[in-house]
């Protein structure tokens, strides 16, 4: 987009073309920063004897604040390396066109919507959440909230009901992101389903709303191609495209230990070492044994198993509550 020739001379006329679509969020953003200057330099004194200098600062921290929350969760979570460099690589493409239209720089039209492509359990609706709120903290969206739907929520039983259900998902989204899981699952039954129907309504919500919602689509990565195959005008629409990886063994027992700890136990180096063995070997031929989700049900069955094993005493230390023995974690595995 180009810099503006003429630009709107009060706080109302800014909001009035960001209403119009006339301008986006992170234009009216640098124009509300050139009102304020220009405000200050007519007059220091009143400006600093008002205070309206420190709100602008303040809020510029706050945003600074949640932006290094936000990445801080995104470092702390174990694996997806590709992933988290692909996201940092998006805050900083969206905060320098911020800058750059602070300066009245042309900048690069800024279509965020996204492809998820993985297993489940693998992190994508972790991810999501994180990018929602990452947006709201640089300017891009109001709100940041999450909603998530698939399928079932959106398509109808009748011509007219499945782009009534669809509507009323964008409307819960907008300011923040709508999560479609599982999205190929529109596509499945050709023109005459009502699944293109919820397709044909999200396309132009995204134009109606595009200062106001980001849409990412999820699913597994061959389905996904072929969704996008099916439907071209699709790929335009979503340029970026995230890949995540299946976990190895070793970060799915990082995975196993944190859910331990979060729940107050602890596995035995037996176990641990059971454990290690067993996503090793692929869990014995469990289809999904590469992601978050075998794990947690994995330390979810070990948990009940060693409630079974430790009611039967009479007796019970605090270690034995919080210690999950190897032959927890087999009798969960294959139990």
């Amino acid at each position: 987009m180009t810099a503006f020739t003429v630009q709107p001379g009060t706080v109302d006329e800014v909001l009035a073309w960001l209403s119009a679509g006339r301008i986006t969020s992170a234009e009216a953003f640098a124009q509300f920063r050139r009102l304020e200057e220009a405000r200050a330099a007519l007059s220091p004194a009143a400006g600093k004897a008002s205070g309206t200098q420190a709100p602008a600062k303040d809020a510029a921290a706050e945003r600074e604040r949640q932006l290094s929350a936000v990445m801080a969760e995104l470092d702390g979570l174990i694996g997806l390396a590709p992933v988290k460099e692909l996201v940092r690589e998006i805050a900083a493409f969206v905060e320098i066109q911020r800058r750059r239209a602070a300066e009245q720089l042309c900048t690069e039209p800024m279509a965020l919507h996204m492809i998820f492509k993985g297993n489940p359990g693998t992190g994508k609706t972790t991810v999501a959440r994180l990018i929602g709120r990452m947006f709201c903290a640089l300017g891009v969206l109001p709100r940041g909230h999450l909603v998530e739907c698939e399928r079932a929520d959106l398509v109808g039983e009748y011509i007219g009901h499945t782009a009534q259900r669809t509507r009323e998902h964008i409307r819960k989204a907008l300011g923040g992101v709508l999560f479609i899981d599982e999205a190929y699952s529109l596509a499945r039954g050709g023109e005459k389903d009502f699944g293109k129907e919820a397709i044909d309504t999200l396309v132009k919500a995204m134009e109606d709303h595009k200062d106001q919602l980001i849409v990412i689509l999820a699913g597994y990565r061959d389905e996904m191609d072929y969704f996008l195959m099916a439907n071209p005008g699709l790929r335009s629409r979503f340029p970026i495209h995230v890949d995540f990886p299946d976990y190895s063994p070793e970060e799915l027992f990082q995975i196993a230990q944190r859910m331990c700890q979060e729940r107050q136990y602890r596995l035995s180096p037996s176990a641990a070492l059971r454990l290690k063995r067993l996503l090793a070997e692929g869990a014995a031929a469990t289809p999904y044994a590469g992601n978050a989700r075998f794990v947690r049900n994995v330390i979810e069955r070990a948990v009940r198993r060693q409630a079974v094993r430790l009611v039967r005493r009479r007796q019970v230390s605090r270690d034995d509550l919080v210690t999950l023995e190897a032959a927890d974690v087999t009798e969960a595995a294959y139990g």
